[in-house]
């Protein structure tokens, strides 16, 4: 049994609301800088900067999971989170044929780089990945189950894209096991007022959009990881965070 410190909400250069300089390896290293032990990638609407990613991680002894920030038709963050690399660019190339056609301006939005393995600028997203996609909640809650990963509602105590912000409470149709706040200091409060969370798993994670904002290992979980390796280290504990989260 071991205590595995994590980060799982964390943006690259590909989202046009993150700095230039949150290359896959930058990302990894300030990570290992920090004493994180998990860390997962979740770009908004899109998983193509995962492969670096993944190599990044593993040259800082990071293990890596592959994920995704999805925008809902309602306008609602998801997190959703995947097993292994394949399944996280499957469901990837799923949700780009679902996200609305706008197309990007860098100069409004920010650019939108998709990077190699040694962080050189390889492309651009042409379509805006701050838009919607054509999903519901629940929808994407259940397309995240059938390509064997979960979902979560992201920075719930938030104004801007939380689900209690846009719908007044967490519904009980997409089974949610577990749910991210923005604020610690929220989650009591929350959870007097809303019964809806009394039944979920908390997460806090810092939903970095520049190297500073990546989260010092604080949040951690548990994990019987014998025998190691790091797809049994990451089966483990996404299974684990939908059921309990230790702080």
């Amino acid at each position: 049994m071991n205590k595995y410190f994590y980060d799982l909400h964390i943006h690259s250069c590909l989202s046009p609301c993150a700095d230039d300089d949150m290359t896959p390896n930058d990302i990894a290293g300030m990570g290992n800088l920090l004493g994180l032990n998990i860390m997962a990638l979740t770009d908004h609407n899109s998983c193509k900067n995962l492969p670096p990613f993944f190599k990044a991680c593993e040259r800082n002894g990071i293990i890596p999971i592959g994920g995704m920030e999805l925008t809902t038709a309602e306008d609602i963050h998801l997190i959703c989170l995947f097993p292994s690399l394949e399944t996280a660019l499957s469901f990837g190339r799923k949700v780009e044929t679902l996200l609305l056609p706008i197309k990007n301006k860098p100069h409004i939005f920010g650019n939108q780089l998709i990077t190699n393995d040694n962080d050189d600028i390889i492309g651009t997203e042409e379509n805006l990945l701050l838009s919607s996609t054509a999903l519901s909640v629940t929808e994407a809650s259940a397309m995240a189950l059938e390509f064997g990963g979960i979902s979560y509602p992201a920075h719930i105590d938030r104004e801007a894209n939380g689900i209690i912000s846009i719908l007044g409470d967490i519904p009980p149709e997409p089974g949610f096991t577990c749910c991210e706040f923005n604020d610690t200091e929220n989650i009591e409060r929350y959870r007097q007022k809303y019964s809806s969370l009394s039944g979920l798993s908390v997460l806090s994670c810092s939903d970095a959009h520049r190297l500073g904002d990546i989260n010092e290992a604080e949040n951690f979980v548990i994990i019987d990881d014998e025998p190691y390796s790091a797809s049994l280290v990451r089966k483990k504990f996404l299974e684990k965070i939908g059921k309990e989260v230790e702080k």
